[in-house]
């Protein structure tokens, strides 16, 4: 597996993986506004200039996903915001590797996420690579709340 950095050009084809990816979260979840499936793709844009850094997931030079860091490269936590794998390649372990590959690139310490509480399996994911709940729930609406996590 690699991560590959995904320049401004390839910001089509990153937001159409990330509309696929994300689908069905809006209807289930009934959300519109947070939700990376109904994000503009001008709203990635500005991403791939504002210092985030952006990677394809790749296995075997196939593009499976994708995963957002933000490291402003100081003292301040570094994000995971999004990541996602794509329907056909979920279940193999890509993104705990993807994971851990940022984690080795950008530093192994200081990294905060947030992800939704219903989905069990990404937050199992977080738990196995040593992420710790913060204890901050935010309630989006009667279908969804986000979690924190933190890890040292």
């Amino acid at each position: 597996m690699q991560l590959i950095r995904i320049d401004l050009p390839q910001a089509q084809l990153l937001w159409e993986m990330q509309l696929e990816a994300f689908s069905e979260f809006p209807e289930k979840y009934k959300d519109y506004d947070i939700d990376p499936a109904c994000e503009k793709i001008d709203r990635i844009r500005h991403r791939l200039t504002d210092g985030s850094f952006y990677y394809f997931i790749t296995v075997n030079s196939e593009k499976v996903g994708a995963v957002r860091v933000i490291d402003h490269g100081d003292s301040s936590a570094k994000r995971i915001s999004p990541i996602f794998i794509l329907k056909q390649y979920r279940s193999k372990g890509f993104a705990a590797q993807a994971i851990k590959l940022a984690e080795q690139l950008h530093g192994e310490h200081n990294w905060a996420l947030e992800t939704i509480l219903q989905e069990k399996g990404s937050c199992r994911l977080y738990e196995k690579l040593g992420y710790k709940r913060t204890g901050r729930v935010d309630k989006i609406n009667e279908y969804m709340d986000l979690v924190y996590y933190e890890k040292d």
